[in-house]
């Protein structure tokens, strides 16, 4: 059994890892840890408002109660030597020095953008880019350490490049322009997007969010060269909104291909790409990593974000662009909290368990 932590473990993120992980066969949460502000206590005194006794528990799932009482401790004090992994779910600035000082010892995988974007870094997704596992390799080696440090990509990112790959792998990619339906999940609690703000509105501007996706997109689908990743040849240009939806991403998606790609072909290559053989065997692996609706008042993130447990990325409305060279348009769900964050990162630790990176 894999000893695990869950770093930043009060917060949104950190119970989403909980969740992931009750019951998990391969991995057991032997650490929580979170700021100072915290550490010391039990993790059930740790999530309770001291002036209404509240618990601040905000998965739509029960607390872990097995786990309710074991102690947090100062995420800058957390001790490596009895873990196998950790899982990292704080903001980007203290990753930056957190997560060097664990992977030092032990593998790190984060959902934070601290280190999304170095040339030794491997974001992964499962059945994506999976083969960019191997620049884990190199890291080690360049830095020195025993573990490594492996980021997921954005929640925003996950699902379009889900849907990218096997139209990327069948036709060719010219360009891609997306516009983004946030849920508020993403924002998390603090500071995140007040009531107020997104009720009877849409946000319609994510500080930085453009520009990961961009990237993100580019890098994952690249080709590993070496001890680095060659960026996909093509160009992404979007628009990222928040929306008063609670969990679920709504993107729409205008795809330029290279080969001509009629509705058919295009929905046929998605639902062709299937779970293969690399992750088909992992526990948390969707049966679908891409679900194709004909209904064309669908996908819709109420009805289809939970689809495959959350883990599946749910497409509809493929139809024809007539603006774009060889253009395809459509509109896509993908669960923000699932695979786009605690679901997605233990999916990676599975395969990096199968494959002897962990462990």
């Amino acid at each position: 059994m894999i000893r695990a932590a869950i770093v930043g473990a009060t917060g949104i993120v950190g119970q989403q890892f909980l969740v992931a992980l009750k019951n998990h066969p391969w991995i057991q949460v032997t650490a929580l840890a979170a700021s100072e502000r915290t550490a010391g206590q039990s993790y059930r005194k740790a999530l309770t408002d001291p002036s209404s006794g509240a618990l601040r528990w905000f998965c739509a799932e029960p607390p872990v109660e097995e786990l309710m009482d074991m102690p947090v401790v100062n995420a800058t004090e957390l001790v490596t030597e009895q873990l196998d992994l950790v899982f990292s779910a704080i903001e980007s600035g203290p990753a930056k020095t957190l997560e060097p000082k664990y992977a030092a010892d032990v593998p790190v995988i984060s959902t934070a953008s601290a280190f999304r974007y170095e040339e030794d870094v491997p974001m992964l997704i499962p059945g994506v880019n999976t083969s960019h596992a191997r620049l884990l390799d190199a890291q080690r080696k360049r830095r020195g350490w025993k573990g490594f440090i492996t980021p997921i990509p954005n929640c925003t990112t996950c699902g379009l490049a889900i849907t990218l790959k096997p139209l990327h792998e069948t036709f060719g990619i010219n360009s891609v322009i997306m516009t983004s339906l946030q849920a508020v999940s993403g924002a998390g609690r603090s500071p995140g997007v007040i009531g107020l703000d997104i009720l009877d509105n849409v946000i319609p501007f994510i500080p930085g969010e453009e520009e990961k996706v961009q990237k993100e997109t580019q890098k994952l689908l690249g080709q590993l060269n070496g001890d680095s990743i060659e960026a996909a040849p093509f160009s992404v240009s979007c628009t990222c909104t928040r929306v008063g939806v609670l969990e679920g991403h709504t993107e729409t998606v205008f795809v330029s291909t290279r080969k001509p790609c009629d509705v058919p072909s295009a929905i046929e290559a998605m639902r062709e790409f299937a779970v293969g053989d690399d992750i088909a065997s992992l526990p948390s692996a969707p049966e679908h990593m891409i679900l194709v609706n004909d209904d064309p008042f669908r996908p819709q993130p109420r009805l289809d974000r939970d689809n495959c447990g959350g883990m599946a990325t749910t497409v509809g409305r493929v139809r024809t662009d007539s603006v774009l060279d060889n253009g395809i348009k459509y509109v896509l769900v993908s669960h923000n909290t699932r695979m786009g964050a605690a679901g997605g990162a233990v999916l990676v630790a599975e395969m990096l368990m199968r494959d002897g990176y962990i462990g």
